[in-house]
């Protein structure tokens, strides 16, 4: 018998739920925040919202409103991103619950994402539906260049989505839908912040602190629309060799031929520039840097060929670049430099029957590598889907199943099935359940990265999952609540692992990973339109029960697998009254091999007509943690902030 790792076993789970319990008071404290009374400015920007049971959820080919959606999909949207204390990507993400978000270094340098206990590389991150992985690490997926006000929403899609999606969204996706202007304008937003903390490192003990400005124009016309957006962040860090430079660039067109058929395009660029001490292999690395910079672009048509028939061809390119210097100061020694490009088309179409809605589609990629350390690689992958989504064989059911079908030149034939169901109770309440399965591809780091300290191994196997979901779903005009009980089962699982510390890290297959998870998601929402007061608040949790059988020799040290996350709690309450608002946003998070910590957020703003200002204190208990390896997080970090609209 191989010899079974299970790490729920090996702490108290009444100590560790305990924690959870000792901080709900102060958490449902903040939930019952009670509405004051206010005068609406009479200049004060319109902030009605559409209903998030309206919003269309973005995929390749049958989109569906969120209501009949019968996935758990969570969502961050405008209203939640202005009043968050969080000014990145990787921030944002940080406040939704079941999504862990191990940062190394904050202000949006580097992070790893990842979805209900599985591993960074399993989860698919999209721009607009446009698969932005890269297939050189997982460490870089979110070196995206967004600017924050360039965002609508996010959408976060839990379990396997390659039925969806294709393959290496094997844990979940996460799709960042970007803002469409509907009105020409101008906004600047500018903000500054510190610690107030010292670097002792440094002879003259140096005021740690940081700085950015983010800049956006649209233009509208009757047949083309136009958005510009731009940001510069920086900053000497929060301790030794963090300091930080991150420039985004990104633009957006769409010109309509008529009401139905409509031309896209997309560029972006950005440049990150970050001093990375302890990042990767600490504690020699105290002088190293890394410099990563993306580029995207994408040009796609959306045609309605006839009233039941439409089609949709794009063509998306993506460019990295990693520069990782592990003496900064000296670049003739220890120098990594990766050149990654990923070229995508796509054509996906949609037809309307009697029988239900078909959804069709076939996609092309080819990656390619050159890199100083992993050597020059390239392969292509090929998928062909299909789906069919119905809801005439009852009045109250919607069934919603279809395939993928992948070839990939490394790993050969795959086939990813997959089945949602929702049943409608009433108007507001539905019960869901889904299954499917998915894959995820090695990326070239864990096939052929060459390092005296991590070591690739060109004998993985692709991992494979099945994952399986049921639940109930509420939505009405003021509250969403999602709870769900999942269960996933991966094989050939991979994690980096050796035998003891002289020797090098190496990523090995595992025979399984069986995880089972609770999770809970709500918003609430009042609106007092006679005293124009809105209270949003929201509740999240998710419970995980990971469980490894290892096929390998016992007494391996892991990497990654035990920085899953077993607890994590989530809430925010959002108070506006006028031209005041205030947000505080707490999160709870319990790792498998971590200590638990709890961190709490809070914004103040007041809004002079169109100039807001704001306050943000985050991690305002002075908190010392760690989200990933042994990197030290800040501690309570003050910015205070402008947005100003023409």
């Amino acid at each position: 018998m191989p010899p079974r790792y299970d790490f729920c076993k090996k702490t108290n789970e009444m100590k560790k739920f305990s924690t959870i319990i000792r901080n709900i008071p102060f958490i449902w404290t903040m939930l019952g925040t009670g509405l004051a009374p206010a005068q609406q400015s009479e200049s004060e920007p319109d902030t009605t919202t559409i209903p998030l049971s309206e919003v269309i959820i973005t995929e390749n080919r049958l989109q569906l409103p969120f209501i009949q959606q019968n996935r758990h999909i969570q969502i961050i949207d405008r209203k939640q991103i202005d009043a968050l204390p969080a000014r990145s990507v990787n921030e944002l993400l940080s406040h939704v619950a079941g999504v862990d978000l191990r940062q190394r270094g904050p202000f949006g340098t580097q992070a790893d994402v990842s979805i209900d206990g599985g591993s960074f590389e399993q989860t698919l991150v999209l721009v607009n539906g446009m698969k932005v992985l890269d297939a050189q690490t997982g460490h870089n997926t979110l070196n995206l260049p967004i600017p924050t006000d360039a965002i609508e929403r996010i959408e976060i899609i839990r379990g396997p989505a390659a039925r969806v999606y294709g393959i290496n969204s094997l844990t979940g996706a996460i799709n960042i839908v970007t803002r469409k202007p509907t009105a020409s304008g101008v906004q600047v937003h500018a903000y500054t912040g510190s610690g107030f903390k010292r670097d002792t490192a440094a002879a003259d003990h140096v005021l740690f602190h940081g700085r950015g400005v983010q800049l956006g124009s649209n233009l509208v016309k009757e047949h083309h629309r136009h958005s510009l957006h731009g940001s510069h962040e920086s900053g000497n860090g929060y301790r030794y060799n963090t300091a930080f430079r991150n420039n985004k660039l990104l633009y957006q067109g769409e010109v309509r031929a008529n009401t139905t058929d409509a031309l896209s395009l997309m560029g972006g660029y950005v440049s990150n520039n970050f001093g990375a001490n302890g990042f990767y292999a600490a504690p020699g690395d105290k002088e190293s840097q890394e410099i990563v910079q993306t580029v995207l672009a994408a040009l796609s048509y959306r045609s309605q060929l006839t009233e039941r028939i439409s089609v949709s061809p794009r063509v998306s390119y993506r460019y990295a670049y990693d520069d990782y210097r592990y003496f900064r100061n000296d670049l003739s020694r220890a120098r990594s430099q990766h050149h990654g490009q990923a070229i995508n088309t796509e054509i996906n179409g949609t037809m309307q029957t009697s029988a239900g809605d078909i959804g069709i589609g076939l996609e092309m990629r080819n990656e390619i590598i050159r890199s100083t350390n992993i050597g020059n690689h390239n392969r292509s992958n090929y998928g062909l889907y299909a789906e069919f989504k119905t809801a005439r064989i009852h009045d109250k059911l919607l069934l919603s199943a279809g395939t993928y079908i992948n070839y990939n030149s490394d790993y050969g034939w795959q086939l990813f099935p997959g089945i949602d169901v929702g049943y409608t109770l009433n108007n507001r309440l539905k019960l869901v359940a889904h299954t499917g399965t998915g894959q995820r591809i090695p990326s070239f780091t864990d096939l052929y990265l060459n390092q005296p300290g991590n070591v690739g191994n060109p004998s993985l196997l692709s991992e494979r999952a099945w994952h399986a979901e049921g639940g109930l779903k509420y939505v009405d005009n003021r509250l969403v609540a999602q709870a769900t009980y999942f269960y996933r089962n991966m094989n050939e699982f991979i994690d980096w692992v050796r035998g003891n510390l002289d020797q090098p890290w190496q990523p090995q297959n595992f025979q399984r990973n069986r995880t089972r998870g609770v999770t809970f998601s709500g918003n609430y929402r009042l609106v007092a339109n006679e005293r124009r007061t809105t209270l949003l608040a929201g509740l999240s949790y998710t419970w995980l029960s990971p469980d490894i059988v290892n096929n390998q020799e016992a007494g391996y040290l892991y990497k990654y697998v035990i920085e899953s996350l077993r607890h994590q709690l989530a809430a925010h309450v959002n108070w506006h009254a006028g031209p005041i608002s205030a947000t505080v946003a707490a999160r709870l998070n319990e790792r498998l091999s971590y200590k638990s910590y709890f961190l709490g957020d809070v914004r103040v703003a007041y809004g002079f007509g169109t100039l807001d200002i704001y306050l943000d204190t985050q991690n305002i208990f002075d908190v010392t943690y760690i989200e990933a390896a042994a990197i030290p997080m800040p501690g309570r970090w003050f910015s205070l902030g402008m947005k100003y609209r023409l």
